[in-house]
């Protein structure tokens, strides 16, 4: 018994430190700057113009959301390009979705997740918040399978650095060939799945009205 008091007493413990996490995150005010930090996925490849994930999610929240997405990105060079995006748009949150660029590459995911914690910082020291997407890992039988997953270092680098992490969102839609342009990319449709899944998972974490 005295164990069982013992992990409930943890547990209880843990859940209170992590309710006290999520009351730290600010709402972030209709008509705010918010920049949409990524790769093609985010840039909206294999949609039109205005179906891309960025667009859909201003249109349910009210921000002005910068689409700073570039085919082709990696977390690597992205560690270039975004001190100045965040200093001539002063965001008041920074949503990333990057990795899958890199993982196509083979970079090891311990270089990733080191890149994608530069940016995490880079992002905080400019007094920003900062949200993190969940990317699948590079995994031929995932592929087969039809059972994309996100790769761990999401998971790990939110713990870490304690950071809100939309997990799954994206993988989800990958799972639906339906949903997907291609094999990486989502269509019209996939991009409004994710950019709903998205701000519900704001919405949770308390970002968003």
């Amino acid at each position: 018994m005295q164990r069982r008091e013992f992990l409930l007493l943890t547990l209880a413990s843990c859940l209170s430190s992590a309710c006290g996490k999520a009351q730290e995150y600010q709402a972030i005010p209709r008509g705010s700057s918010v920049l949409a930090f990524g790769d093609s996925v985010t840039f909206g490849t294999g949609a039109e113009p205005g179906e891309d994930w960025p667009s859909l999610l201003a249109a349910s929240t009210g921000w002005e959301i910068i689409n700073a997405g570039i085919p082709g990105d990696t977390a690597q060079a992205a560690r270039s390009r975004l001190p100045a995006l965040l200093a001539e748009h002063r965001p008041a949150l920074v949503v990333i979705e990057l990795g899958g660029n890199d993982f196509l590459r083979r970079r090891s995911p311990d270089a990733v997740r080191e890149d994608l914690q530069h940016l995490v910082s880079l992002v905080r020291q400019s007094g920003a918040q900062v949200v993190l997407i969940g990317v699948p890992e590079l995994s031929l039988l995932a592929v087969v399978a039809g059972k994309p997953s996100d790769s761990p270092i999401y998971q790990a680098l939110a713990e870490a650095e304690g950071v809100p992490l939309i997990s799954d969102v994206f993988s989800n839609v990958l799972a639906r060939p339906e949903w997907c342009a291609d094999r990486i990319h989502p269509n019209a449709e996939g991009y409004r799945q994710m950019a709903n899944g998205i701000f519900m998972a704001l919405r949770r974490i308390g970002l968003s009205g």
